[in-house]
């Protein structure tokens, strides 16, 4: 019986012996090794040359690897580097030098607004004595990343007097990048209204004409409808092979204005639920500001909470004939839709940002959301990523007194 407790001692003390080695003995070992490696590292050969050119312009896509000339290894990451403010910044990476340490090297970047801003005016611009408008804020003026650029226009004119005037519009941004555009201001006598009318019909597009053009295992081919389109006989759109639509839900009356529901988006969500046709929807916004657009996100999940929503919820903001009175950059503007997006997307649903070609390409940068694409015409030349395509505003379909638009979504 002695034996058993004495053999029973020995294994325990044999346990506890290993134990106390492996908490002890061993991490004293690994703390060595890394006391060794720390100093391999601190004395590393490390040979970096960087670019003479240290710049990198605002909201650009550049690596670590664009300002380093040579270095004694390779880049463990070669990250896309973080250009969204403006002034000096430090980029940090490591890279396996020629004797095999990931060593860790620094360097300073000074990122730039080098884009000039924007003045959308033609040759010419003509209004007549009768106008009572100011032309600094009825001729677009805007920038990249400045929400109040200075804008002037130099030369003599008088709103009042007929005549051409030739001036010269100027914007300068806060990083003081100009642009200049020489035109000439028409100063016309108000002319009588024409009251002739056209006898001419509109020409439209046949909603089995795009399925028969468009229509493969890609694609769906639906419409967008809001209260232009009236009351809609739901049955007859489903029976003439539309896939999908996308609802206005609403807006507000201007920047400042109280919400309102489209007339007919109860109406109509409630007619396509029922037969059974998948849903988005779109909102009209006039948001100046990430908060305005997060207060209207939040309107809008108010509204659908006891609906069916299958597909995204767009972000429509097209306010561009008064852009000046939004004092936003573009980059502003598209921190608005993305508040408006990310709020979306954070109680459930998906989103998308709703555009037209020309200013998906010269004002809209990337919102991180797929696209809604409005280009009138058969064959697209946009060169951006879009998951619908809305290809006209002039469409036909059963079930729809007067015109649609019809869009393609692509699966």
């Amino acid at each position: 019986m002695k034996k058993k407790y004495l053999i029973a001692i020995l294994v325990f003390c044999l346990v506890l012996n290993t134990v106390l080695l492996t908490t002890i003995i061993i991490p004293a070992y690994s703390h060595k090794q890394e006391k060794e490696l720390a100093e391999k590292i601190k004395n590393a050969t490390i040979k970096v040359t960087l670019k003479d050119d240290l710049q990198a312009s605002f909201l650009s896509n550049v690596k670590v690897s664009d300002f380093i000339l040579d270095l004694n290894g390779t880049i463990k990451d070669d990250f896309k580097i973080n250009t969204s403010k403006i002034g000096e910044k430090e980029v940090s990476f490591k890279y396996i030098n020629d004797e095999e340490l990931e060593v860790p090297y620094s360097f300073k970047i000074n990122v730039v607004d080098d884009i000039p801003p924007v003045i959308w005016l033609n040759n010419t611009y003509t209004i007549n004595t009768n106008y009572d408008g100011n032309l600094l804020d009825d001729i677009t003026c805007a920038d990249n990343l400045d929400d109040n650029p200075k804008c002037e226009i130099i030369g003599e004119y008088n709103t009042k007097k007929t005549g051409q005037y030739k001036l010269t519009f100027k914007a300068t941004d806060s990083s003081n990048n100009t642009t200049t555009q020489n035109f000439t201001l028409k100063v016309v006598k108000p002319t009588n209204k024409n009251n002739s009318s056209s006898s001419s019909t509109p020409s439209r597009t046949l909603f089995s004409d795009v399925i028969e053009s468009y229509k493969n295992d890609n694609t769906k081919i639906g419409i967008d409808v809001s209260s232009w389109q009236g009351d809609i006989d739901f049955q007859q759109v489903k029976e003439a092979g539309v896939e999908f639509v996308i609802i206005r839900i609403g807006s507000a009356r201007g920047i400042k204005g109280e919400y309102f529901v489209d007339k007919q988006f109860i109406n109509n969500i409630k007619g396509f639920n029922e037969v059974g046709i998948p849903v988005g929807l779109y909102y009209y916004s006039y948001a100046n500001s990430e908060e305005k657009a997060i207060e209207d996100a939040k309107w809008v999940l108010k509204q659908i909470k006891d609906y069916r929503i299958d597909l995204p919820i767009a972000y429509d903001w097209e306010s561009w004939s008064f852009y000046n009175e939004f004092h936003q950059s573009f980059y502003s503007l598209t921190n608005s839709a993305k508040a408006f997006l990310d709020t979306i997307k954070e109680a459930g649903y998906d989103g998308m940002l709703y555009s037209s070609k020309s200013y998906l390409e010269k004002v809209w940068y990337d919102t991180g959301y797929p696209v809604w694409l409005a280009h009138y015409t058969k064959q697209t030349s946009y060169q951006g990523e879009y998951k619908y395509w809305q290809l006209c505003s002039n469409g036909k379909v059963p079930g729809i007194n007067g015109s649609v638009d019809i869009d393609i979504m692509y699966k």
